[in-house]
């Protein structure tokens, strides 16, 4: 309820004096990083059991779920339609990749303020919803593999490359390719 009230004296002292304490603060710093490597660990496994890819990671409170198999069209539009369902109704509070990502479908999970049950309970939930989600995409799977394929070189990174062009050398007249600078999300 902090953020919503100024952190009392009496807490602001508590806190104090034990940040002041380095045995303390060296527990501490290494009783976090196990039980965050332990989260990750077991929302990573259950996620894998699904069939959801992930980032690997060494380290953060956060991961980034692959869920572009889950959206209709592959736009940050219709990843935005997808963040709106896991939202309301699997009731998952989960960040869409579109705010930093540079492709659809991937959403960011913060594992760090979950104990073990909460964990188990929002593997649960996406379970649900990755099952019952495939079932109604079956048809439309079997829709798109009877299409004809074409084959596109249009990305997003591309386009803004080219809206905002950098040259590779100051001698060097081409934009710098896409290819050639790797980001991750």
């Amino acid at each position: 309820m902090s953020s919503f009230g100024l952190v009392s004296t009496q807490t602001q002292h508590l806190i104090a004096s034990k940040l002041s304490n380095d045995e303390f603060v060296v527990r501490f710093i290494a009783e976090s990083a196990n039980l965050l490597a332990k989260r990750y660990r077991l929302f990573t496994r259950g996620l894998s059991q699904l069939g959801i890819g992930c980032l690997k990671s060494n380290a953060g409170l956060f991961l980034w779920m692959d869920l572009h198999s889950l959206l209709k069209d592959q736009t940050f539009e219709a990843e935005m339609t997808l963040w709106r369902v896991i939202i309301k109704k699997v009731k998952l509070n989960v960040s869409p990749g579109s705010f930093h990502c540079s492709e659809p479908g991937w959403f960011r999970v913060c594992f760090a303020n979950m104990d073990h049950s909460t964990v188990e309970i929002a593997l649960t939930r996406i379970s649900t919803f990755v099952i019952q989600n495939m079932e109604a995409m079956a048809p439309l799977r079997r829709q798109w593999r009877q299409k004809e394929l074409k084959l596109s070189f249009s990305s997003r990174r591309l386009e803004d490359i080219m809206k905002y062009p950098c040259k590779m050398s100051p001698q060097s007249p081409i934009p710098q390719s896409p290819m050639v600078k790797a980001r991750t999300c």
